[in-house]
């Protein structure tokens, strides 16, 4: 079981990130102390889907100024003595949305925030919750995911979002998971598990052990076209032994609140498997990168949402991976 604190940062990239912690914490502050953005917000949507485990259903979309780059299940579980936040949202306003709903259903404090991956409609809105002064918890690999790209998820959210993105900054973990980590929410465990490079190279799952509900974040989507960010193969490996776990429900990334356990994970690895098997067939064939998404996983098309915006990334992805075998 690991329990690490972020130790001294090293790099540049990494001290800017570090800074801009205290200055989102201190722009927070300044917004609290007025009033203007956690009186007047509105609390998330969200359902029960166990005693005590919340979640907000994202919307299949791209981020934009009208959905607050709220487009994926963020949630969080209540303990006897503290909140745990599962993914606190893409943006201050889901943040800020998100700590609301919270609000109104306890006043124990949030004394953790889990950022399951690195992706910006996880983890942006993490600023929200500074005013509480929880714990963010992350892969050990996320500091090094974020210093490489948080820069530029910043500055994509703001051209999408515009004003919508106010208050939105970097927020790094200040607790590291590199292998298990066990959260004591006082009558209520959380255990969190560190993966090998599959969605990404940092992604990170939540099993609560009182109701068996198991947080996939996007290790599983349901409906939505999986993103390939870390390694296809990777990714099976770690869903081979992601559905040995039993559990009540599952809690995917994109898709339905919860959805039945390991059931739900069927047509992922169908889709998955072909991105696989096909791509090679292309790299043996001698198609080249570019037009290789053309003949993989053809079979996958009109079964997922978003099919054609991150099916050619995938198989990218995939290429560059295979390629040298």
């Amino acid at each position: 079981m690991q329990n690490r604190r972020l130790p001294s940062p090293t790099g540049e990239l990494l001290i800017s990130i570090r800074l801009s912690i205290y200055a989102a914490a201190a722009a927070v502050a300044g917004l609290l102390a007025t009033g203007p953005v956690h009186a007047e917000t509105a609390p998330l949507p969200v359902t029960e889907i166990a005693p005590g485990v919340f979640v907000h259903n994202g919307v299949h979309e791209e981020a934009t100024a009208a959905n607050d780059d709220a487009i994926a299940n963020v949630g969080f579980v209540i303990g006897d003595n503290a909140v745990a936040v599962i993914d606190p949202g893409g943006s201050f306003r889901e943040g800020a949305a998100l700590r609301a709903a919270i609000r109104a259903r306890t006043d124990r404090r949030i004394g953790y925030v889990i950022l399951t991956h690195v992706h910006p409609d996880h983890i942006f809105g993490a600023a929200a919750f500074g005013p509480d002064h929880p714990d963010f918890v992350g892969h050990a690999k996320l500091p090094g995911a974020l210093a490489q790209r948080g820069k530029y998820y910043l500055r994509r959210l703001r051209e999408a979002l515009g004003a919508a993105a106010d208050a939105t900054e970097l927020v790094a973990p200040t607790v590291l998971v590199s292998d298990r980590l066990e959260l004591d929410l006082g009558g209520r465990r959380l255990a969190l598990q560190a993966h090998e490079p599959a969605h990404t190279d940092n992604d990170l799952t939540v099993f609560d052990e009182n109701t068996r509900t198991f947080w996939l974040a996007d290790l599983l989507f349901v409906d939505r076209i999986p993103v390939i960010d870390g390694s296809v193969v990777g990714w099976l490996k770690e869903l081979h032994q992601l559905t040995r776990i039993p559990a009540d429900r599952a809690v995917p990334g994109h898709g339905p609140v919860w959805v039945p356990w390991p059931a739900a994970a069927d047509p992922e690895r169908r889709y998955l498997e072909a991105v696989e098997r096909d791509t090679r067939a292309a790299i043996r064939a001698g198609i080249g990168i570019a037009d290789a998404y053309r003949e993989v996983a053809k079979s996958e098309r009109g079964r997922w949402l978003l099919f054609d915006e991150y099916h050619p990334r995938n198989v990218t992805a995939s290429y560059k991976e295979l390629e040298w075998e």
